[in-house]
C-alpha cells in the first residue's frame, strides 16, 4: 500500500488541540494525525516539547488541553499501563528495567507464566525462558542467555531488552524517544529491520531523534516541533537536513564555527604515564590555556575511564596528574585521589551520565548549580536560600538555560538545559580545568551550538578544555588539538592543520590492529626459532 492510500485511511491515533502547561505553558494547540504501517519523525530543539507530547500520549503526563482519538474512540489514559492495554507503548531514553532481574523476568514482569494445577504463584521458568527467547530474537538478542540479570548487560543491550519488552503483546502505536542514541550500529540496523516489520503488521510508529540522517532512513512523515508548538509538518522526502535543521532552531547554522579570538598560552594541564590494568595504558598528554583538546575513539577504546581517571573517580595503577601554579608556570604533580580532591585543584568533570552522575533530578535549578560550590552559599554550615538563589540566576542568565527560574525541578528541563546546569555549577566553582565526557550527547543542534559558543567563551577566559566525544565530526569542529585513543593507548595527536578524517579513523584502529598482530604472531625461543 503507498502512503497516499494509507493517508486516505482514518488516522489510528488523532492529536487535537493538546497543550500541556506547568509554571509556563510547553506544549501549545498540536494537531498531529499517526496512519497504520507509517512512522512519524518527530524533531525539535530541546525543550521545544517532544517528550512532553509522546509521554501525553503515552499516558505518563496529562493534558492540559486538548483531545485524543484511538481507532476512532475517545483515548485520555489514565496511566502508561493504561496506555499500554490500549495498544499505545512507549520507549523512553530512560530505560524501564530492574537490574536485579533476569532478562526474561524483565521481559514478562507483569504477565509470567505460571505452573501447577492451580496456578497458585510458581513461575514456569521453562515457558519464561521459551518466550523471552521469542521476544530476544525480534531484536537480535539471540546470543544472551534470558537468565543473565540486566544489570550485567552494556547499555546498548539494555536498550534493546527495553524495546523488545514493548514490542510484545498487541501494539497498535509504538513511540520510541531517540532509540539509538546508546546502540552500535550493528544493534541501529537489527532495530530498523525491526521498525520495518512493525510497519508491515499496520503498527503506527512515532520516532523522535536529532539524527537527521536516522530520521530519512526511516521516516515517510515528519513534524517539527520549537517552542512548544508545531511548526511545520510535511512529508521526509520533501525537506532537506539543511530545511529542518533552520525550522527546528529558527535560524540558519552552518557548518563552521567562531569561537571568537583566542589566546593559547602555555600547559595548564599534563597527564603522564596514567594508566589502570590494560583499560587504559601509559597515556600522556597536555593541555594549554585557552585550547580545546578533544579525546577521540571507538567505543571502549577507554576516553571516559581516562577522564575517571585524572578526576580521581577510579582509583589510577600509576600516572601523574600537573597543574601549572599561575599562568605561565611549567606544571607540577599535585595528588589527586578522589574527585573531592581534583575539584580542590581546580578540576571538573562534566560526566556523560548527567541524569545518574550530574543531577539531583528532583531537586531544583539552585540546589543543583550550588552542590559544587556550598561554601559560597552557606552561612554557619546552613544554605542561605537568598544566596543560593542569586547564584543560580547568575548562571541561568549567563548560559540562558530555559526554565521558569532557580525553584524548578531540574527533571523537567529539556536534555541541552540539564546539561547547561551542570555546566554552570562548575562554572561558579571557577574550575581552571574542565573535562567534558559526551557533552552534547541527547542535544539538539541548537543546543550543541550554544554548548559550543559556551567553550569558546571558557577558553578565552584562559581555561583548558578536555572534550571526549564519539562524534568525530565534532571534534573536527570545535578543537585545536584531538588525541585518538584506541585499545587503552593514545595512538596519536592531531593538531587542526594535520589532521584528516582518515588518519583520525587509521589511529582509532590502530591499536586493535597492534594487538591482533601480537595474538597472532609466531612464538620464538631464544634463539629465534619458532
Amino acid at each position: 500500500m503507498d502512503l497516499t492510500a494509507q493517508e486516505a485511511q482514518p488516522a489510528i491515533l488523532s492529536v487535537t488541540g493538546i497543550g500541556k502547561t506547568y509554571v509556563e505553558p510547553v506544549l501549545a494547540d498540536v494537531d498531529l494525525d499517526l496512519h497504520a504501517g507509517e512512522v512519524l519523525a518527530l524533531t525539535g530543539e530541546n525543550g521545544a516539547g517532544k517528550s512532553t507530547l509522546s509521554k501525553i500520549i503515552g499516558g505518563l503526563v496529562d493534558p492540559t488541553t486538548g483531545t485524543m482519538r484511538l481507532g476512532g474512540s475517545a483515548y485520555a489514559p489514565a496511566s502508561r499501563s493504561a496506555a499500554e492495554a490500549l495498544g499505545v507503548r512507549m520507549v523512553m531514553q530512560e530505560l524501564n528495567l530492574l537490574p536485579t532481574l533476569s532478562v526474561a523476568e524483565n521481559l514478562f514482569l507483569n504477565r509470567l507464566p505460571q505452573s501447577g494445577p492451580l496456578r497458585l504463584g510458581w513461575i514456569d521458568r521453562r515457558k519464561l525462558r521459551e518466550d523471552a527467547r521469542e521476544a530476544m530474537a525480534q531484536v537480535g538478542l539471540d546470543a544472551i542467555d534470558p537468565d543473565t540479570l540486566v544489570g550485567e548487560l552494556g547499555i546498548g543491550h539494555q536498550q534493546m531488552v527495553e524495546i523488545a519488552r514493548n514490542l510484545i503483546g498487541d501494539c497498535r502505536v509504538l513511540i520510541l524517544d531517540e532509540p539509538t542514541a546508546m546502540l552500535t550500529s550493528r544493534e541501529v540496523d537489527l532495530l530498523f529491520e525491526q521498525i520495518g516489520r512493525l510497519k508491515a503488521r499496520g503498527v503506527a510508529l512515532v520516532y523522535i531523534s536529532h539524527r537527521l540522517e536516522e530520521l530519512a532512513r526511516v521516516a515517510e512523515q515528519i513534524a517539527i516541533l520549537r517552542d512548544g508548538r508545531l511548526v511545520h509538518a510535511d512529508r521526509m522526502a520533501n525537506l532537506t537536513s539543511d530545511q529542518i535543521v533552520t525550522l527546528m532552531v529558527g535560524r540558519e547554522i552552518g557548518e563552521r564555527i567562531d569561537l571568537g579570538v583566542r589566546n593559547i598560552g602555555a600547559p595548564l594541564l599534563k597527564v603522564e604515564g596514567m594508566g589502570r590494568g590494560d583499560v587504559v595504558r601509559d597515556v600522556s598528554f597536555e593541555v594549554c590555556a585557552g585550547e580545546i583538546f578533544g579525546v577521540s575513539g571507538l567505543i571502549g577504546a577507554g576516553r571516559t575511564e581516562l577522564m575517571r581517571l585524572i578526576y580521581g573517580a577510579d582509583v589510577k595503577d600509576r600516572g601523574t596528574v600537573s597543574l601549572a601554579p599561575t599562568p605561565g608556570a611549567a606544571p607540577v604533580p599535585v595528588q589527586i585521589a578522589t574527585p573531592t580532591d581534583a575539584v580542590r585543584e581546580g578540576i571538573a568533570l562534566i560526566t556523560e551520565d548527567r541524569k545518574g552522575e550530574g543531577l539531583l533530578l528532583p531537586l531544583p535549578i539552585a540546589a543543583n548549580v550550588s552542590l559544587g560550590n556550598i561554601g559560597a552559599v552557606a552561612r554557619h554550615g546552613v544554605v542561605d536560600a537568598r544566596r543560593e538563589n542569586a547564584l543560580a540566576m547568575k548562571q541561568i542568565q549567563a548560559m540562558r538555560i530555559r526554565s521558569a527560574g532557580p525553584a524548578q525541578p531540574v527533571g523537567e528541563l529539556s536534555g541541552g538545559n540539564q546539561q547547561k546546569v551542570v555546566i554552570g555549577r562548575w562554572l561558579a566553582r571557577d574550575c581552571r580545568v574542565l573535562l567534558f565526557d559526551e557533552p552534547t550527547r541527547g542535544i539538539d543542534v541548537g543546543a550543541k551550538f550554544d554548548i559550543y559558543g559556551l567553550m569558546g567563551a571558557l577558553t578565552r577566559e584562559g581555561r583548558a578544555l578536555v572534550v571526549v566525544s564519539s562524534d568525530l565530526r565534532e571534534l573536527m569542529l570545535i578543537c585545536d588539538r584531538i588525541g585518538v585513543m584506541s585499545a587503552g593507548r593514545m595512538t596519536g595527536i592531531f593538531s587542526r592543520d594535520d589532521w584528516s578524517q582518515d588518519a583520525l579513523l587509521a589511529a582509532a584502529f590502530a591499536g586493535y590492529r597492534s594487538r591482533e598482530a601480537l595474538l597472532h604472531a609466531p612464538v620464538t625461543n631464544e634463539a629465534g626459532s619458532t
